[in-house]
């Protein structure tokens, strides 16, 4: 089944930069709005999904306001948010910097810079990718280059350093480190893709840095992030990987957290040898359900797991396979966004027990622009966009970014997905970096320069307050 959702929407609001004193103040929260911290990747439960409730839900009548916006260098890393402490890197010339900012001002608290000579090999933007982990009082990030660091949250200090690529001798792997590691009772838990060195996967001590387990000698790291789950009682690790390799091998591993042990090796990699594999595993069942899926003829694929960790692949769709955004299980369906940049973007419809194709609904529309001194008419669409499930706004309820700077709400149904709202925040192209939500604040990345209007505004992350209105 297609439907093809054809919407016409002015550009939203383009408001002035919140280091301006007559930036808009937040509204205020809603006395019984459910908010939470943002502390990494896809969000508190690092699976695209926010508690958050009190939120817009029309963002045509209600377009949020644009509160503050920062500017940054090269780079996709989304930020990562614990009160009044937001941390996001990026890079500019040689140095990567790492911010600490007021979420609610866009003030700068903090920075720390390193230099890094990395430059990679496959795409030209050699910013930093991977999200920052706030623990209490502490913050981990791990570089493009390999540099794992653990900072003061709250004054930027150096507490550790470790150059993970130098002393695993881990080249650029297509598109340096991307994945974001996952804390685990006292250990940072990463895919660092150092097989040779038994060290597919390794385990950090939070407060040292010294390496606690290291565990796999079959695959490399991939741009997917590990993921925490309970599976037949017991907290497993699942992460799925794949690099640079002749040929092309990985897919997902399953371990014990505290040992590093492994219990489970299933290959899922494209044999294309210019691929990666992205999108992160989904736990859909604590009984032993897990999906998989990734691009370049791969596909999306259900795992049965049995608590002995003998598996059957119970289905394949090799029709529908995602690049890097993690897909939504929901009522016993999958949702995800197929697309790639700049293109047509579909939201599709799986049934989570057959793996069939229930629909299909593209999402485009026609658009006036401001290009090179006049206007223009162009077709634009959600492209390669991520989607982030708010069930307090409605069980099926999700926010929608564009990889070209739209923001919509869309109401997933298994028999096609309605956008219900959209808002254009900016034009630019790779906004791929999944959204933050935080306090009925919602953070954006543009991670270009804006392809159309009259200012053609360089990368910025933005702050716009996604409150409801208090009655």
């Amino acid at each position: 089944m297609i439907r093809t959702l054809a919407v016409s929407l002015a550009l939203g609001p383009m408001l002035a930069s919140a280091q301006n004193a007559s930036s808009p103040r937040p509204r205020p929260l809603s006395p019984d709005a459910v908010t939470s911290d943002w502390p990494t990747f896809l969000g508190p439960t690092r699976d695209s999904r926010t508690p958050e409730t009190g939120l817009r839900a029309d963002l045509e009548a209600d377009p949020p306001d644009l509160l503050w916006e920062y500017e940054i260098g090269t780079g996709y890393a989304p930020p990562a948010i614990v009160g009044d402490r937001l941390v996001c890197t990026h890079r500019v010339g040689d140095e990567i910097h790492i911010d600490c900012l007021d979420p609610l001002t866009g003030e700068r608290r903090w920075r720390h810079s390193y230099d890094t000579d990395y430059q990679g090999e496959w795409i030209r933007d050699s910013g930093p990718r991977s999200s920052p982990v706030i623990e209490g009082n502490r913050v981990y990030i791990h570089g493009v280059d390999g540099v794992l660091l653990c900072l003061e949250l709250g004054t930027g200090e150096v507490v550790w350093r470790r150059d993970i690529s130098d002393e695993y001798g881990i080249d650029d792997q297509f598109f340096g480190v991307v994945a974001t590691p996952v804390i685990y009772g006292g250990t940072l838990i990463q895919n660092i893709g150092a097989p040779k060195r038994g060290a597919s996967v390794a385990a950090f001590d939070l407060e040292t840095g010294k390496t606690v387990w290291t565990a796999g000698d079959r695959w490399g790291p991939s741009c997917a992030s590990p993921v925490i789950a309970q599976m037949h009682g017991e907290d497993r690790l699942f992460i799925v990987t794949g690099g640079e390799t002749r040929p092309p091998t990985g897919g997902l591993m399953v371990l014990d957290p505290k040992t590093g042990k492994v219990l489970l090796e299933h290959p899922f990699r494209s044999r294309t040898y210019t691929s990666v594999n992205g999108a992160n595993p989904i736990v859909a069942s604590p009984d032993g359900v897990v999906f998989l899926t990734a691009a370049y003829n791969v596909g999306t694929a259900r795992l049965d797991i049995e608590p002995d960790f003998g598996f059957t692949e119970t289905w394949r769709n090799r029709r529908v396979g995602i690049e890097f955004s993690t897909p939504l299980d929901v009522g016993g369906h999958l949702y995800m966004i197929d697309g790639r940049g700049d293109r047509v973007g579909s939201v599709v419809c799986l049934d989570s027990v057959t793996g069939k194709e229930v629909s299909r609904t593209e999402v485009i529309w026609d658009e006036t622009v401001f290009y090179n001194g006049r206007e223009l008419e162009v077709p634009l669409s959600i492209g390669n966009g991520t989607m982030i499930l708010a069930p307090g706004m409605g069980d099926r309820r999700a926010l929608l970014l564009g990889d070209q700077g739209d923001l919509a709400w869309v109401e997933l149904k298994p028999e096609g997905a309605e956008i219900l709202s959209r808002v254009g925040l900016f034009r630019a192209s790779e906004t791929w970096t999944p959204p933050a939500v935080s306090r009925g604040l919602v953070y954006v990345c543009q991670n270009s320069r804006e392809k159309f209007g009259r200012e053609r505004n360089p990368p910025r992350l933005l702050c716009y307050d996604l409150r409801a209105a208090s009655n």
